[in-house]
């Protein structure tokens, strides 16, 4: 399983702890009011990626008035306070794990501050523009509910227009280009299958692979990062499995 794929299943088994929804629930709301922002307005019927993100919203029983809340907020309305992403890339404890950090905020000197001094306190090391985005490149990523024969339903998924796939205990991960993610969702759905979640990916171009004492380290230095208020995900190049 891909470092993301394996960081995704440890933050879904995290979000089952009653104590954790209120922090899944807050990325959602992130999620779909930039969804709105970039993706082409508050109607998810000609915003894919809205309409990707409030499907993902309703599987975790995010409430109704909640998404349209969210939706309010990235078109400008009510409350609404303009959200930003960040991106940072940086190391973890010992240089053991590339990380690049995708934040969404409304004060980027907070964000700045906070994982610059989480970091530092915890081993990590905060790098320049550049520093680690060459070990990762960027993908669509689309986790798919295994159904019926394996093999007969990999062959259906490739001709999808998928770029790649792995097949693991969640299901099977297809990888496409950037810019073919909701139509290969899409066209996913129509061949009859279950997208059980897709998002846009940095994907590491070699994972390393590290002791079990070390590996610890590292999600345990990925959890508190991830727990940081405007960080919204974490790519790595460690395999996590």
């Amino acid at each position: 399983m891909s470092g993301h794929s394996k960081w995704s299943t440890i933050k879904h088994q995290k979000s089952a702890n009653d104590s954790k929804r209120g922090k899944l629930f807050s990325k959602l709301a992130k999620d779909i009011a930039v969804a709105v922002r970039e993706g082409g307005g508050p109607d998810p019927i000609t915003n894919p990626k809205l309409r990707l993100m409030i499907e993902k919203a309703r599987t975790v029983n995010f409430p109704k008035n909640n998404i349209q809340r969210a939706i309010d907020k990235g078109a400008g309305e009510g409350e609404g306070v303009r959200l930003e992403t960040i991106i940072y890339e940086g190391f973890g404890p010992q240089n053991l794990a590339a990380c690049i950090i995708e934040c969404v905020t409304d004060n980027r000197n907070r964000c700045n501050q906070e994982v610059k001094a989480y970091l530092d306190k915890n081993g990590g090391r905060l790098g320049s523009s550049g520093a680690v985005s060459y070990l990762f490149e960027k993908k669509g990523w689309i986790l798919v509910e295994k159904q019926g024969d394996e093999e007969e339903q990999t062959l259906k998924l490739i001709d999808c227009g998928t770029q790649d796939f792995e097949s693991d205990q969640e299901g099977i991960v297809l990888y496409t280009q950037p810019g073919q993610l909701h139509q290969v969702v899409e066209a996913v759905r129509k061949a009859g299958f279950t997208v059980k979640d897709a998002e846009l990916i940095f994907k590491s171009k070699a994972e390393k692979l590290l002791e079990e004492n070390q590996k610890e380290k590292i999600e345990k230095f990925l959890e508190g990062l991830d727990d940081l208020g405007d960080v919204q995900r974490i790519f790595t190049d460690i395999k996590l499995n």
